[in-house]
C-alpha cells in the first residue's frame, strides 16, 4: 500500500507513514480517525456498499453534502465492502495486516462476530493499536444498549445541568461524541508511544459513557462532595456572580464574568458608575452577590443596557472584566480572530472546495496540517483492492457480486 511522499518544507507531521484502518460511521470514531488523518497519518475508511457511512445521509446542507460528514472524513481514503461476505472481510483483515492503527464503533459484539473486535485483532497482530468505541463498554448491564450522542448526555447527567431552571436541554454539539472521539484519539497517541519503548500495541477500549462522565466532573464532584447538585442557570453561573450575559441597546448580547472581589469594584466604580457599591455587604463578596443574584444582574443590566455592544465591550475591557460577545454561527465563521490568525483553509470535496478550520493542534516550526480530500464513497475501492494483490478478475467479480462498491 505505497503512497508517494509529500512535498516536505519542514519537519514532518508526527503521524506520517502510520496507516490507520477504521470501519466506522457516525461521528466518534470518525472524529477520532481525522485527527489522526490531520497529523498526518494515511485513514483508509471502510464503508458499507449500500450508501456508505449513514453519516453520508445525515443533511444536505453542505452544498449537498452531510455537513457532518464534511467535518469529520477530511483526508481519507474510501473503500466500500460488504463485510457479511468472506470476500470482503478477506480485504480488510489483508489491509490491517499492514497498519498501524485500526479504529471500530459499530454496533455492539458486531466486531467481535465479524473477528474484527480489538483482543482479536492484537493477539494476531502484536505491533497493532487497535480501539474499540462503544456507547456503554463491552461489559456491564448497559453493554447492549444502542447508545447515540442524546441518550448518552442523558445517562450521563449533562441535561440535567443544561438549560434553565424550568427545562433541561441537551448540548448543542454532541458531546458525548465527541468527548469519546478524543479520547480515542489520545488513546492511539498514548498507545503509539508504548509501542514505541516496548514493540507491542495493543487494545484501546473508550465508552461514549464513560467520556462523557469524566467531561462532568465539576458538577460530579460538586454533588457526591457537596450534596448539592449545581442549578441550572442558562448562561449565568451556578455559584458565581455576576456571570451571565446582558442585553445592550443595540439588540447584542455581552457576556461577562467578575471572577473575585478586586474584579467586582473594578466594574463598580469604572462600569456601572457606583463606586460605592464595591464596599457595600449586599455586593462586596462573591457570596454576597450570589445571594443576591437578582438584585446584582439588574444593575448590571441596567448599565449595559444604556450602551450600544461595542461600547460595553471597550468599557468592560478597559476596566479589565472578562467579556464576550454572544455570537451566533454566522459571525463564527466571520470571527476576527479567527480571520486575524489565518486558520481557514479550503479543503476538497465531491462537490468542489468547502471553507474548512485549521485543526486547533498547532505545530510552529513544522509542517501544517494536512487537511486532505473529503472522500467519495468507494473513492479508492479499486486502488486499494489492487495494494491488497487482487487482480482484475477478482476485482470485477466483486464488483459485480457487490462485494465492493
Amino acid at each position: 500500500m505505497d503512497r508517494l511522499p509529500l512535498p516536505q518544507e519542514g519537519p514532518p507531521l508526527p503521524l506520517e507513514g502510520l496507516t490507520v484502518v477504521a470501519v466506522e460511521q457516525a461521528v466518534s470514531a470518525p472524529f477520532a480517525t481525522r485527527q489522526l488523518a490531520d497529523l498526518g497519518a494515511r485513514v483508509i475508511k471502510v464503508e458499507r456498499v449500500d450508501g456508505g457511512d449513514f453519516a453520508r445521509g445525515y443533511d444536505t446542507a453542505a452544498r449537498g453534502l452531510a455537513s457532518h460528514f464534511v467535518w469529520c472524513n477530511r483526508g481519507k481514503e474510501s473503500i466500500a465492502l460488504d463485510l457479511k461476505d468472506p470476500r470482503g472481510l478477506d480485504v480488510v483483515r489483508r489491509l490491517i495486516a499492514d497498519a498501524d492503527v485500526f479504529v471500530q464503533n459499530l454496533a455492539q459484539g458486531a466486531a467481535a462476530r465479524l473477528g474484527l473486535d480489538a483482543a482479536t485483532l492484537c493477539a494476531a497482530h502484536p505491533r497493532l493499536v487497535a480501539v474499540d468505541i462503544s456507547g456503554y463498554g463491552a461489559s456491564g448491564p448497559y453493554a447492549d444498549k444502542r447508545a447515540y450522542d442524546m441518550l448518552v448526555q442523558c445517562e450521563a447527567g449533562l441535561v440535567s445541568v443544561t438549560g434553565t431552571p424550568g427545562q433541561p436541554v441537551k448540548a448543542g454539539v454532541p458531546a458525548a461524541d465527541i468527548a469519546a472521539a478524543m479520547y480515542a484519539f489520545s488513546g492511539v497517541l498514548a498507545a503509539l508511544v508504548r509501542r514505541g519503548t516496548t514493540g507491542r500495541g495493543g487494545p484501546v477500549e473508550i465508552s461514549m459513557l464513560e467520556a462523557l462522565a469524566e467531561w462532568m466532573g465539576h458538577p460530579l464532584h460538586h454533588t457526591m462532595h457537596g450534596g448539592t447538585p449545581p442549578a441550572r442557570t442558562g448562561l449565568a453561573h451556578a455559584v458565581i456572580a455576576p456571570y451571565d450575559a446582558y442585553p445592550t441597546a443595540d439588540g447584542g448580547r455581552v457576556l461577562l464574568s467578575v471572577q473575585n472581589d478586586r474584579e467586582w469594584r473594578r466594574l463598580a466604580e469604572q462600569v456601572l458608575g457606583q463606586p460605592e457599591l464595591g464596599d457595600d455587604p449586599a455586593y462586596a463578596t462573591n457570596a454576597a452577590r450570589v445571594a443576591h443574584r437578582e438584585r446584582t444582574d439588574a444593575l448590571v443590566g441596567k448599565a449595559l443596557s444604556a450602551l450600544k455592544a461595542d461600547e460595553a465591550m471597550d468599557r468592560l475591557e478597559r476596566a479589565g472584566i472578562a467579556c464576550a460577545r454572544l455570537r451566533d454561527l454566522r459571525e463564527l465563521a466571520g470571527h476576527p480572530q479567527l480571520a486575524a490568525r489565518d486558520r481557514w483553509r479550503e479543503v476538497g470535496t465531491p462537490v468542489g472546495p468547502l471553507r474548512a478550520l485549521l485543526p486547533p493542534i498547532t505545530l510552529p516550526g513544522g509542517n501544517e496540517a494536512r487537511m486532505g480530500d473529503v472522500p467519495a464513497l468507494g473513492e479508492h475501492t479499486e486502488a486499494l483492492l489492487r495494494a491488497v494483490g487482487m487482480t482484475d478478475a477478482e476485482i470485477a467479480a466483486l464488483r459485480r457480486d457487490g462485494v465492493a462498491a
